[in-house]
């Protein structure tokens, strides 16, 4: 069965004080989805846990990344997170500030023909 990406959302998260590479990536997945919402279950009649949410995360160190505790921390659908090379590592004097990228994707199976809106 073929699906279709119903969104696609970007978000930048940090952690200043605690180097803490999973928390720095929940900011980013948190900011992605502020800034997205899915009214389309509400017009059409699906049910969210036929989505499947590609979640991608990029920082200086992904092996630092809890993978599982992020996915639990998407609302809907099923979720997969997986961590990839990227972000930025910044030094603050003795510190060093974890930025993170996150891409949100969500998917659904193929509807063409299934509903329409009203």
């Amino acid at each position: 069965m073929t699906e279709q990406r119903i969104i696609i959302e970007m978000g930048m998260g940090n952690d200043l004080h605690g180097m803490d590479y999973t928390k720095a990536c929940a900011r980013a997945i948190e900011d992605a989805m502020r800034h997205s919402s899915l009214p389309l279950f509400k017009a059409t009649g699906l049910s969210p846990a036929q989505m499947r949410v590609q979640v991608t995360v990029a920082v200086q160190e992904p092996d630092k990344v809890d993978t599982d505790a992020l996915a639990a921390l998407l609302p809907r659908g099923k979720a997969k997170v997986r961590a990839v090379p990227g972000g930025l590592n910044v030094r603050a004097g003795v510190e060093v500030i974890v930025i993170a990228q996150a891409s949100v994707e969500a998917f659904l199976p193929d509807q063409r023909g299934a509903w329409r809106l009203k």
